[in-house]
């Protein structure tokens, strides 16, 4: 199974609230990524979840490390193994998780469709 992590990000420059949680899934040649502004609860309601480009697959490896080119620190909050990621291509996310953490399906759509 393909594996997930969630990182907390802190002080990247482009955020205005200083805190987002980056949500990173394993593929063969880096990690499909997502910018979401709170931790998801599984099973929960939708969320905004931003497409951000890939990520390197070494974060999900990192515990916790300053990010290239003064964008911040990120530190691992949650890991596990993922299934699904219908949609992605569109920028929505529809997966099923398995961490210590989030156990359970995860939803989100783009920001924008969010505020309609």
């Amino acid at each position: 199974m393909p594996r997930f992590v969630l990182l907390e990000h802190v002080g990247h420059p482009d955020d205005p609230a200083g805190l987002h949680y980056d949500l990173l899934l394993e593929e063969a040649e880096g990690c499909r990524t997502w910018r979401l502004a709170a931790i998801p609860a599984a099973g929960g309601d939708r969320i905004a979840a931003e497409p951000l480009p890939p990520h390197r697959l070494a974060w999900l490896d990192i515990e916790s490390a300053e990010v290239s080119g003064g964008r911040g620190f990120a530190r691992r909050i949650d890991a596990g193994s993922y299934e699904g990621a219908e949609g992605a291509q569109s920028g929505r996310l529809d997966i099923v998780v398995s961490g210590t953490l989030l156990a359970g399906r995860i939803m989100g759509i783009p920001p924008k469709e969010m505020r309609s």
